[in-house]
């Protein structure tokens, strides 16, 4: 048996505020397999964004162990950083980069050299549909292409692990479409495990081989969409909103909710 993508014990966060501590995760455990689109689902506050903040090494866990693309969160949090790509769920872009700059900024980022950087600009910007957006500033861009350029720069380092947080909020149909195809086929050309948050219950049953749902900071569900529906809302033909409703009892987090601790 292959080693796990991500293989997460026990993970924990609690923040110390003056009210008190907040135990905002609470000893999630998961795995995801190499290759695998994984589905991180839960209702407003339930930690989703706090436990994909903590692997990508943005934020120390409390407690815990990791281990992500072989490298252990802990331990050796550069190696981590050095094998997986983030994109959040507001993007950092600057409004007056021209894409190209942005891409070759990300690359020597990442150690590349200058004409590396420009090389692996140009392969992306084909790959993702950005070529005749390369001179133009990120400020110009519609939504979809400026999600398109943001998951571009999570895959400036080849990343065997991707997480995408919440990656088609505020986007129409046709710009969510297509997203969804971009990620299949990051999955399918590269192999590249995707870890992905969303409140579109829809998008996880479309694009997810497994979904775990997480409330109060704890894992409550796991499965493959259909094994969901099937265990929780009794017909394998039903909405995983359905499903959902019944292992948490409220809906997802709306698009416009704010964003977990």
């Amino acid at each position: 048996m292959s080693t796990p993508a991500i293989d997460v014990r026990g993970l924990t966060r609690t923040f110390a505020l003056k009210s008190g501590p907040v135990h905002a995760v609470r000893g999630i455990d998961l795995t995801a397999e190499r290759g695998e689109i994984l589905g991180f689902l839960g209702p407003n506050g339930a930690g989703k964004t706090t436990t994909l903040r903590m692997l990508a090494t943005l934020l120390p866990p409390t407690g815990g162990d990791a281990v992500i693309a072989g490298r252990d969160l802990r331990r050796d949090p550069a190696g981590v950083r050095r094998r997986i790509g983030y994109v959040a769920q507001a993007g950092g872009l600057d409004p007056a980069c021209p894409v190209r700059e942005e891409l070759v900024t990300q690359g020597r980022l990442h150690r590349l050299s200058r004409p590396d950087a420009r090389d692996r600009a140009a392969e992306l910007a084909s790959d993702l549909g950005l070529t005749g957006l390369l001179e133009r500033p990120t400020a110009a861009l519609s939504g979809g292409q400026r999600r398109r350029l943001e998951i571009a720069l999570g895959l400036v380092d080849r990343p065997e692990v991707l997480f995408l947080d919440e990656p088609t909020t505020g986007l129409d149909p046709g710009s969510r479409a297509e997203l969804w195809d971009l990620i299949r086929r990051i999955r399918a050309e590269h192999g590249t495990t995707v870890v992905l948050t969303t409140h579109y219950l829809d998008e996880a049953d479309a694009l997810a081989d497994r979904v775990v749902v997480v409330d109060a900071g704890t894992v409550v569900a796991e499965g493959s969409p259909a094994d969901l529906k099937t265990r929780h809302a009794g017909d394998p033909a039903a909405s995983l909103q359905d499903a959902f409703l019944a292992i948490t009892g409220r809906r997802p987090s709306g698009e416009h909710a704010p964003v977990a601790i």
